[in-house]
């Protein structure tokens, strides 16, 4: 329980610094596709890589697989049905067997009728999730944020030698 209370104060935290929306943006996206593909495959150590590469923000991908692997658990039935749609189209059959044979493929787990569904869930919703986190990650910043900045409590709290102290201190040891 305190991990978790952890990550989710470490994610609003995120939130309230001055780290760019389309960073957190990505690393939510990036979460997306982890939470919905099994961690133990190829595109889940691929995503990873990725995120270790690139500038993205690795606490909102942690924090939002975390969530979001509990909704792929709760949508399992329909990337069962998606996903067996796909892997018993009599046109690609030829197809997913040559893949199978392939060295590495395999290891992506695609004969899965979950993580193929899951799979193409994700790689599809990935660009919404992407603008809809930036959309909502601008707005918490412009809305929420100004808003609890003008309200008397927090020029209370702001004005506390205890608050000034915790200031400095995040500053010089983050």
């Amino acid at each position: 329980m305190t991990l978790l209370l952890k990550q989710i104060f470490g994610f609003l935290k995120l939130l309230n610094s001055d780290t760019g929306s389309t960073s957190i943006s990505t690393g939510v996206a990036a979460g997306f596709i982890l939470g919905m593909a099994p961690m133990l495959s190829l595109q889940g150590i691929l995503v990873l890589c990725l995120i270790l590469f690139f500038r993205i923000q690795i606490g909102a991908a942690f924090i939002s697989a975390f969530f979001f692997a509990f909704i792929a658990f709760i949508l399992d039935p329909v990337f069962h049905s998606i996903g067996e749609a796909v892997l018993t189209e009599k046109s690609l059959i030829e197809t997913w067997t040559t893949l199978f044979n392939m060295p590495l493929v395999p290891l992506t787990r695609f004969n899965n009728t979950v993580v193929m569904g899951a799979g193409i869930i994700s790689i599809l919703l990935c660009p919404f999730i992407f603008i809809l986190s930036k959309f909502l990650v601008n707005k918490y910043r412009v809305v929420i944020v100004e808003r609890i900045k003008e309200t008397k409590m927090w020029k209370a709290i702001k004005a506390t030698s205890l608050f000034k102290w915790y200031y400095k201190y995040d500053n010089l040891y983050g």
